[in-house]
């Protein structure tokens, strides 16, 4: 991909079909349940209008002018104020395996860290273990359970960091 141009930035409202598309076909090549995921979540057909408050963000990977991926911090749900969820991360098969990933990953992390966030927390299936093998990386601990209420019930791993 070294001719490519790949730029990471934060969302823009043209960029909604193309992230609906590429977190909709994640689930279908990994054959992740739909219903209790992002797959159902209605914020998933308007990523832009829901990251637009200021304790939260969200980050879209574009190569060649086209959205490839993307990734979001947010304030987790029913929860203490000092803890935020990495949400929505998910890439096309253009940019996996590349670094990419990692580099969105960590631009949320220290987007968490400047928003005073002490505390991040993720969900994620088992199906996904490349990225799943990144949080572990990072230092992200497994969890028993889900915490919060985000509405994902079929997602199967749970982990927390303090950050």
């Amino acid at each position: 991909m070294s001719k490519d141009t790949i730029v990471i930035r934060e969302i823009e409202p043209q960029d909604n079909a193309e992230i609906e598309a590429v977190i909709r076909s994640c689930f279908h090549e990994f054959d992740i349940p739909l219903e209790g995921t992002a797959y159902t979540d209605p914020e998933t057909s308007k990523m832009f209008q829901s990251y637009q408050n200021d304790n939260d963000a969200y980050f879209v990977i574009e190569c060649n002018g086209r959205v490839e991926g993307g990734g979001g911090v947010k304030p987790l749900s029913l929860s203490d104020t000092d803890t935020c969820e990495i949400q929505k991360m998910y890439f096309s098969k253009k940019v996996r395996g590349q670094g990419y990933g990692r580099a969105l990953f960590e631009k949320c992390i220290e987007k968490a860290k400047a928003l005073s966030y002490k505390t991040c927390y993720l969900e994620s299936a088992s199906q996904l273990k490349a990225a799943i093998h990144i949080y572990e990386s990072y230092g992200f601990k497994h969890l028993e359970g889900a915490l919060g209420n985000t509405g994902h019930y079929s997602c199967g791993v749970w982990m927390i960091k303090n950050l």
